[in-house]
């Protein structure tokens, strides 16, 4: 078996296939590329799969060609590379792997208006700052819905996704901490005064206080996420319990795969083929809530909880 390429091997075979798209000659792309022919040419041998890409991308490449009447189409220098590859939506014509019905994969010719990969990239980068899922997908230009109909149907994607969501969730966590961590001394003022005098009270009134709180107390209350729900039996208990255990031992396994593919690859020089996504200044992307755009402006003492205000929602049935 072919020992795995590494991600720079994996830019570089990118970068190729893309200058083989556009210029269907394979020496010229290598060169365009700055791989050795005999190299690509071992890497096409040794891996089916980056073969299989080559040999309907290089299909795609001659029927261009036939239908331009024998004319290739130019060649685009080398930055122009690097900035069509930032566009977050394709153009058509362009080489795009989908997944059939039947579960296989297939290479197809893409059509004008669907999301690119830099553009998944975008929406990833913008993710992994805002842990806001709206927010990015505005960033990215595209809609909430493309990106978790992604999610479905790309596992690759869903990880990516996930794991910028989980950095994002980290960063925005760190900086809530920051504010109300025990060294801040913003709520402590009271520790440090003599406690008021109990208010008078009957022996059973401070029994039913106790029993109240000893499990909160002194035997710590299970957390809400393992607690018995209303109408739950054992059974369906037990396996909600198991489940959430293989999914977080799957997460597990997943870390563990990315920080081994990530201690891999380190030492490797940056790739050239690669240019970090295109984001606004995520400070000024609008339209990302879905809070009524006619209610007065949000102040920051009234909190906000999907878009609806406290009083509000018990106005339309979501409080007592």
């Amino acid at each position: 078996m072919a020992r795995p390429l590494t991600r720079a091997q994996q830019l570089e075979n990118a970068a190729f296939l893309r200058a083989l798209r556009r210029t269907g000659n394979i020496r010229l792309a290598a060169r365009e590329t700055g791989v050795k022919y005999g190299t690509i040419q071992h890497r096409r041998r040794a891996h089916p799969g980056f073969a299989q890409v080559w040999d309907a991308t290089l299909a795609l490449a001659q029927a261009d060609f036939e239908t331009q009447g024998g004319r290739a189409a130019p060649v685009a220098p080398r930055a122009a590379i690097t900035d069509d590859d930032r566009g977050h939506r394709t153009r058509g014509g362009e080489a795009a792997v989908v997944r059939r019905r039947d579960g296989k994969l297939q290479l197809r010719s893409a059509q004008p208006g669907k999301l690119t990969r830099q553009c998944e990239q975008a929406f990833l980068a913008a993710l992994s700052a805002t842990a806001n899922v709206r927010l990015s997908a505005a960033a990215a230009g595209a809609s909430v819905a493309a990106f978790y109909r992604r999610r479905r149907k790309n596992p690759a994607f869903a990880r990516e996704m996930r794991l910028a969501l989980e950095m994002g969730y980290e960063r925005l966590e760190m900086a809530l901490l920051a504010s109300i961590a025990p060294a801040s001394h913003a709520d402590d003022a009271w520790r440090h005064n003599d406690p008021p005098p109990i208010p008078p009270m009957t022996a059973d009134q401070a029994l039913l206080l106790l029993a109240l709180h000893q499990k909160e107390v002194r035997w710590h209350d299970e957390p809400p996420h393992i607690k018995r729900r209303r109408g739950e039996s054992s059974e369906a208990r037990s396996f909600r319990l198991g489940a959430m255990y293989q999914a977080r031992l799957q997460r597990e396994r997943e870390a563990y795969d990315v920080a081994e593919a990530a201690r891999n690859a380190r030492g490797e020089a940056p790739s050239p083929h690669e240019a970090p996504p295109v984001l606004p200044d995520l400070a000024q992307v609008t339209g990302w809530s879905k809070a009524d755009p006619s209610k007065t402006p949000h102040h920051d003492g009234v909190p906000l909880f999907g878009g609806w205000r406290i009083k509000d929602m018990a106005g339309q049935g979501g409080g007592e």
